[in-house]
């Protein structure tokens, strides 16, 4: 009869300590504009690249030619909503040098796009969501 009379107490106990755990992590404060990490910030922007070529049907490669701004809410990884500005390069798509293509420069063939995108990431277990993005001509 001694345990059994401590056992609901000490889980009441427990409960109440997840439960004020718990809303301690809710707290998260939205979205700040503040700078990230840079090698965290390229990756994201690889992967927004990447995605972005894989879906397109144009026939050259597009680039981030300018990020524009850049809102960060840490979460169970982190989110990011970023607008950029990314231009047609002189690369076409399967070209073994797609990382470094510099941007068109001839006038017919120029195309940029300012892009706004909602992504999540696990950076640290290299994982990434895109969950919304828009692309308007520029």
């Amino acid at each position: 009869m001694g345990v059994d009379c401590w056992r609901n107490p000490l889980l009441l106990l427990a409960v109440l300590v997840l439960a004020a755990k718990l809303c301690h992590f809710q707290r998260w404060g939205g979205f700040l504009e503040k700078p990230t990490s840079k090698r965290n910030m390229n990756s994201m922007l690889k992967f927004f690249t990447e995605n972005y070529n894989n879906v397109s049907n144009d026939t050259y490669l597009f680039r981030v030619d300018k990020l524009l701004q850049s809102y960060v809410q840490l979460t169970t990884g982190v989110e990011y909503l970023v607008t950029l500005k990314i231009s047609r390069t002189k690369c076409k798509k399967n070209s073994a040098k797609s990382h470094s293509c510099p941007i068109q420069s001839e006038k017919e063939l120029k195309k940029s796009f300012i892009c706004e995108f909602w992504m999540y990431t696990v950076p640290w277990m290299d994982h990434y969501q895109l969950w919304n993005n828009s692309c308007l001509q520029a």
